[in-house]
């Protein structure tokens, strides 16, 4: 059984920091690419990062290029989204997905075939 949780969400100021941790059991973690997605209330589902199974290859949304950062650290099947300079319009909650499809210049939800809780991060102005 498939388990994608993650960690490290939680209320912060503009201008603020936050790692986010997605750890990913019961799959081979190495043969997925591993994401990003986040959601605000009223508002569509956004692809935030992505990394390729090797982590040599990364995809950011527009809005964060910059300012956040994916890694992935294979041995502990643990992925990483560093997020710096927030803004108010980073709020959202943001979920870990895993997928056999990396595309350098999007991210496809239906690409994604394990998706996890979400944790939510919220960013004060």
């Amino acid at each position: 059984q498939v388990q994608v949780v993650e960690s490290g969400g939680g209320l912060v100021q503009a201008g603020g920091s936050l790692r986010l941790s997605c750890t990913a059991s019961g799959l081979t973690f190495d043969d997925y690419a591993m994401g990003w997605f986040r959601q605000a209330p009223g508002k569509e589902r956004e692809g935030v990062s992505c990394i390729k199974w090797s982590g040599a290859n990364t995809y950011y949304a527009d809005s964060v290029k910059g300012r956040f950062t994916i890694s992935r650290d294979n041995a502990k099947n643990t992925l990483y989204l560093q997020m710096n300079s927030l803004k108010p319009q980073d709020t959202a909650m943001y979920y870990c997905v895993a997928g056999r499809i990396f595309r350098p210049g999007a991210m496809v939800a239906g690409d994604c075939a394990y998706w996890g809780q979400g944790t939510q991060v919220t960013v004060a102005s």
